[in-house]
């Protein structure tokens, strides 16, 4: 036997576009025998999976064993047997019954066939499926006599299929002229021996004999279980609601997704029903299947909810009683002793944003827009209740804290949602008030702090915030909490990345009003810590960590796969370099902010200094990160555009700084430590190998002179007239 095999990819309309070949000569389609990984609103499969397993049979008066052979039929609610849905495997005709093959003298036969029945969901009731037995003669050829037949309900009254499973079924006596045509004959006796009704004398002699199948259904319309049953047919009994949607919790995940399309439609059609009656019930119902798909075991069904909520999701009115039982949830918060309910609502936060907003949005197409005001004021509601949640203070980590610390992890999801339907600057002055409600509290519990700050993170990295307008509206509070924690010197490589994306952001050299306003923001909010934060980190010692490289090379493949702006590469390029040191990323942001800034900047910033003493330190501070940046070590010996951009940078401020230290610090009030550190700073800038431009070849040295000048010169004149002003 030679087998050739060849893996496609792709699902099959794809595959049946692009090898078209294949299918020209009689290929045939195998389904999965289950459920595959992910079950698409919309697909509908109902295959029932029988396995003839065995039998036990008596000899029935004879010396020797029987020739047993089963046949199988389907049979409708009216006895009529059902035509074509028996099949023996893919690319074989369906079939109106099956014949095994028979075993010689063996009254333990095993078969172990598998058969596939694509019965239609309509047929399922009042159905079964009828195996009847036949001694096959060996003397008189094609004589085939009736013995006995077994027969299995697909479906039981109360509506659930029958269950997954092997089943030993009661093999009933008969005669060869016995009519199985009339179904009411045989229906009312007990078919199975794990079911044993009443005390039935004609069952009672068949129970030495059985018969043993195993059944499979795979099914997105019926189920096996009551409880999902009872929900589904809701309808039929409207005074069993509460208590389905309080056993939704208890039924297995795996048959909620299986169901998922079902299931949303049915909790949707009770609120519509009865919103005042069922609304928090329907609620706590949908939040249990959010958080479902959360597990890592169905996280793949995310992908169906999206498009459920999309495609399928008809509820015009559900957004009312969505808002009003979030914030009844909110506004309990710190009140309630246990939590762990209002945080699971907390956690499912995103997609009962993504259905509020499709509910609106279809509620505003039916009615062209009616009662938007009020929709507005409801969410603005909601959204206070969140704030002042966010605003209380919770020592250590507590109960409060961790409710806190769930919201702040699922809120940045939410901005999207809200964009669909509100505009960027509305968006944006709702999440800055939120975040601007945060207490600036240190002595709450690490953890909070952490999450706090990944929520900025993502913020940063939001939808919301690459429009301009709505960043410069956003920068503010991005820029408090990245203060404070820098201030604390706390969550360094978390600071460090959301810095990373900020500066990213912001084109190098742009003339639009918002950059320069944005840069004037940042420069009075973090220039100060940012110089700080670099001096504390290189004063310590630094490990040498593989853990901390691995992650500034994954960020720097990040970074280049978005294709950003020079500035971007800039901030890569000191990735790169800097990746042993932890202070990398921070030396990369204070270069990348000195670079963006003009003369009013550097004016603004010269004149927000309200003492002497203020401007003094600053100074001493920037002098000192300067002759740090450009140590030997600093840079790996061939790095020389690096080493040069940096040098352009650092003269380019000092250009400016000495025009302060000259107006500041001479005559009267001359002080010489900042005069020595300038001067320092100064010599060992010209004194660099990489500013020597005798020893570069004659096109390298052009093109250095070309793109910087010889910095060296502009340095010496500066040296020279700083010095000429000491007078004597």
């Amino acid at each position: 036997l030679a087998v050739s095999l060849q893996l496609l990819h792709g699902d099959i309309e794809q595959i049946r576009r692009e090898y078209s070949s294949v299918f020209s000569h009689g290929v045939s389609i195998t389904r999965k025998l289950g459920f595959s990984n992910i079950i698409m609103p919309g697909e509908m499969r109902n295959d029932l999976y029988i396995t003839i397993e065995r039998g036990e049979f008596e000899k029935g008066g004879k010396s020797v064993a029987r020739n047993v052979e089963v046949t199988m039929f389907i049979v409708d609610s009216s006895g009529q047997t059902l035509k074509d849905f028996i099949s023996f495997g893919s690319g074989e005709p369906p079939a109106s019954e099956y014949h095994s093959f028979v075993l010689y003298h063996n009254n333990s036969p095993r078969w172990s066939e598998l058969l596939k029945l694509p019965i239609p969901v309509d047929k399922f009731r009042g159905a079964h499926i009828r195996f009847e037995f036949r001694h096959c003669s060996t003397k008189e050829k094609g004589e085939k006599k009736l013995f006995g037949f077994s027969f299995v309900p697909l479906m039981q009254e109360d509506g659930r299929t029958l269950p997954d499973g092997t089943h030993e079924l009661i093999v009933h006596k008969c005669e060869e002229n016995t009519n199985l045509q009339d179904t009411t004959r045989y229906l009312k006796l007990p078919f199975s021996k794990g079911i044993f009704l009443g005390n039935n004398n004609q069952a009672m002699k068949a129970t030495k004999e059985s018969f043993c199948i195993t059944s499979f259904l795979c099914s997105t319309k019926l189920t096996q279980n009551g409880d999902m049953l009872d929900l589904l047919k809701w309808r039929t009994h409207p005074d069993k609601i509460t208590g389905c949607l309080s056993k939704l919790k208890e039924i297995d995940g795996s048959e909620i997704v299986k169901f998922l399309q079902d299931t949303l439609d049915t909790l949707f059609g009770i609120l519509d029903e009865n919103s005042q009656k069922y609304g928090s019930k329907v609620f706590d119902s949908l939040v249990h299947i959010i958080n479902l798909l959360q597990d890592s075991k169905f996280h793949h069904f995310k992908p169906v909810m999206d498009t459920y909520i999309e495609s399928h999701f008809a509820g015009a009115l559900a957004y009312r009683d969505l808002i009003k039982v979030l914030k009844w949830y909110v506004d309990r918060i710190t009140e309630a002793e246990r939590q762990e309910h209002i945080q699971e609502v907390l956690k499912a936060q995103e997609y009962i944003f993504k259905y509020i907003v499709q509910s609106r949005r279809l509620f505003s197409l039916a009615t062209g827009g009616q009662n938007e005001e009020e929709f507005r004021c409801c969410i603005q509601e909601l959204l206070m209740s969140v704030r002042f949640f966010l605003s209380q203070e919770s020592k250590g980590s507590g109960a409060l804290s961790q409710s806190q610390a769930v919201f702040l992890s699922s809120f940045p999801a939410v901005y999207s949602e809200l964009l669909k339907l509100f505009d960027v600057r509305e968006v944006a002055n709702l999440v800055q008030d939120t975040l601007g409600s945060l207490p600036t509290i240190l002595h709450v519990d690490d953890s909070l702090q952490a999450i706090k700050l990944q929520c900025i993170g993502k913020t940063v990295e939001s939808q919301l915030y690459t429009n301009p307008d709505s960043r410069y509206i956003l920068l503010p509070v991005v820029l408090h909490h990245l203060h404070i924690h820098l201030q604390e010197q706390k969550d360094l490589i978390m600071c460090a990345r959301i810095l990373s994306n900020v500066f990213c952001l912001i084109k190098k050299n742009s003339s639009e009003k918002s950059v320069l306003e944005e840069i004037d923001v940042i420069v009075a909010s973090l220039l100060d810590i940012l110089l700080r934060t670099i001096l504390e980190i290189t004063s310590r010692p630094q490990p040498s960590s593989s853990a901390m490289r691995f992650q500034f090379q994954d960020v720097t493949i990040r970074k280049t796969s978005q294709g950003k702006t020079v500035q971007c590469k800039l901030l890569m390029f000191f990735y790169v370099l800097t990746k042993r040191k932890k202070y990398g990323e921070f030396v990369a942001c204070l270069l990348s902010l000195l670079r963006q800034m003009t003369d009013r900047h550097y004016q603004q910033l010269l004149d927000s200094f309200n003492t002497k003493e203020e401007l003094r330190d600053f100074l001493l501070q920037i002098f000192t990160v300067f002759r740090i940046l450009i140590r030997p070590e600093m840079f790996p010996k061939d790095w020389t555009v690096m080493r040069l951009v940096a040098n352009n940078v650092i003269i380019t401020t000092v250009l400016y700084l000495s025009d302060a230290l000259r107006k500041n610090f001479l005559n009267e009030n001359f002080d010489y430590k900042i005069w020595d550190s300038y001067f320092y700073l100064a010599v060992i800038f010209i004194n660099q190998l990489c500013l020597q431009l005798e020893m570069f070849t004659p096109s390298k040295k052009k093109k250095v002179l070309e793109k910087y000048g010889d910095m060296r010169v502009t340095m010496g004149c500066e040296i020279f007239s700083m010095w000429q002003n000491l007078g004597k």
